[in-house]
């Protein structure tokens, strides 16, 4: 029957708003994966359902199938005594999240079979982050992957050639034909990559305010609902926290700093940043809650903090970082691996006041500027350029002190730093509210079948 199909005569019908059976749609996905659709066609489709939207069936269905346009991992042949469970972010400045919480959720009984990205635009990337670190391979085989995740309880490496293909192009030509912003598309660009892990729950943290994608709670709501009902219609279980961004998350942004940051909370975690802690805890304890490892979110939560601070998380990241090239040593000998930058030098405040507002994406941009992330997927990024101590909103700062220190290379990048960083911040004579920092938590409409 699929021999019938014209791709013509289906962007036409989406672009006139009618609704596509299941196997049109996996007729149009099979031809993004063996190119019998053109760049042309795969444009016009992406812009027809950019203006005309998705049914929830229609969403199920194009996410299933970018999820088998190719491997989909299987676990049953690995015998595993407990969940395999992950946690998405749509992406956010200092969202480093994911290093410290698959080893707490490894730590707990789960597994985590964490597949990332690399920055794009004003967000950090978790894989940019972890190469990084002398001889991290962010690339394994599929076995060799999954062996760890077995072995180590979780691995975080960057997504194959042979998970969900059909996505890789579609979302490149999403991005030159202003349709990235499509809910329809997002969900099942994120869902198909993820559902290819072959996992038992998910947990999404969804990033709204000026530093995320979703810059307004509305859409942040929208995005949430879609993918956690298209992911229970796939027959995955699936919150979504959404989460504040309208401030750095943590105290650094950069790569190897982010890093050092995680390592430090992983050792020292009495002495981590209160934010960053509260929400690694809150989505830990989801995670142990939704896969079934714990019963209720009290419980998870305790146990993810004994895991915490034992230090069997800490052990576990070493482990994982280990399995897959780095050093073995990493916990007692950072700075040795995670060399500082020639230049540490403070950025300072231009006037008084309380921090009311930052440009949370101002300040991903700024290190995008310095080549500590990229503009083209291609681009060669930095990784020891950042910044660290980065004052929070709500608190005091006096004129000439430090809104944050500039780790760089050169004087130049320090002068560069000092004009632009004080505008980033607004300050007020009043002490602001504290935005919260879990807005509200969405589960699917649906039951997984």
């Amino acid at each position: 029957m699929n021999n019938l199909f014209l791709p013509q005569e289906l962007i036409r019908k989406k672009r006139d708003g009618l609704v596509l059976s299941d196997p049109e749609i996996g007729f149009l996905v099979k031809g993004i994966s063996d190119k019998s659709l053109t760049d042309a066609q795969l444009g016009a489709f992406a812009m027809a359902v950019y203006q005309c939207g998705m049914t929830m069936d229609e969403r199920v269905s194009l996410t299933t199938h970018m999820m088998n346009s190719g491997d989909t991992l299987k676990w049953h042949d690995f015998e595993l005594d407990g969940p395999v469970v992950d946690k998405h972010s749509t992406g956010g400045v200092g969202d480093k999240i994911s290093l410290m919480l698959a080893p707490i959720v490894a730590a707990c009984g789960g597994y985590v079979p964490m597949i990332s990205g690399r920055g794009l635009g004003h967000t950090g990337g978790t894989l940019d982050k972890l190469e990084s670190i002398p001889g991290y391979n962010g690339t394994p085989d599929n076995k060799k992957f999954q062996s760890l995740v077995k072995e180590v309880g979780c691995a975080i490496i960057g997504q194959t050639a042979k998970l969900a293909p059909a996505d890789q192009r579609f979302y490149a030509t999403r991005d030159v034909t202003a349709t990235v912003e499509s809910i329809d598309l997002i969900t099942a660009s994120i869902l198909s990559k993820k559902l290819a892990s072959g996992l038992d729950a998910l947990v999404m943290d969804i990033k709204t305010g000026n530093g995320a994608f979703a810059a307004k709670p509305e859409m942040a709501k929208e995005l949430a609902q879609s993918i956690a009902d298209v992911a229970a219609g796939s027959g995955v279980p699936t919150n979504c926290l959404i989460t504040d961004m309208s401030q750095v998350l943590g105290h650094s942004v950069g790569n190897a700093i982010e890093v050092s940051e995680c390592i430090d909370f992983l050792v020292n975690p009495d002495n981590a940043n209160h934010k960053l802690m509260e929400l690694t805890i809150e989505l830990a304890a989801h995670m142990l809650h939704l896969s079934g490892i714990e019963t209720d979110l009290v419980t998870a939560r305790k146990k993810s903090n004994e895991a915490l601070s034992s230090g069997e998380a800490a052990s576990i990241f070493e482990k994982m970082i280990h399995s897959l090239g780095g050093p073995k040593d990493l916990l007692d000998k950072t700075n040795q691996y995670l060399a500082p930058m020639p230049i540490i030098t403070p950025i300072v405040s231009n006037s008084s006041g309380y921090i009311s507002e930052m440009n949370a994406r101002d300040i991903g941009l700024s290190m995008i500027k310095l080549k500590a992330g990229r503009t083209k997927s291609i681009d060669p990024i930095d990784h020891g350029v950042g910044l660290s101590n980065i004052v929070n909103i709500g608190q005091w700062v006096d004129k000439g002190e430090p809104l944050a220190m500039g780790h760089v290379r050169d004087k130049s990048q320090i002068s560069y730093l000092q004009e632009t960083l004080p505008s980033v911040f607004n300050l007020t004579k009043d002490r602001p509210a504290t935005p919260s920092l879990i807005y509200e938590i969405i589960s699917s409409k649906k039951e997984g079948h």
